[in-house]
């Protein structure tokens, strides 16, 4: 199941707090950037993070999810109401996160 450009439109508001969000539409899904980095993405309509040490300490609850078959295993954010503490994890998130590949 494809996510839908409306779920995308909220996510996204959600995360107005932050500068340099941008997103990619691959296959149906959604993969979402911070600052050139990738953090996540949608996938049938959920919002997924990478699974890094700060986003498994901001979240201890959340379920491991698989974006997609054969991918590897991501946080489910719950609490996605609260552009707070999507700004917060986010920020947490972004030295973990490798730095994007240089195009050849």
């Amino acid at each position: 199941m494809a996510s839908s450009k409306e779920y995308l439109e909220f996510v996204l508001e959600q995360l107005s707090e932050l500068d340099d969000i941008s997103y990619k539409a691959m296959m149906g899904e959604y993969i979402i950037y911070y600052g050139g980095k990738i953090v996540g993405g949608i996938y049938d309509d959920r919002f997924l993070v990478k699974n890094v040490k700060p986003a498994a300490d901001l979240m201890p609850e959340a379920q491991l999810e698989l974006p997609y078959e054969g991918a590897k295993e991501m946080l489910m954010v719950d609490d996605i109401e609260n552009k707070e503490f999507l700004k917060e994890l986010l920020e947490a998130m972004y030295d973990e996160l490798p730095a994007p590949k240089k195009r050849r």
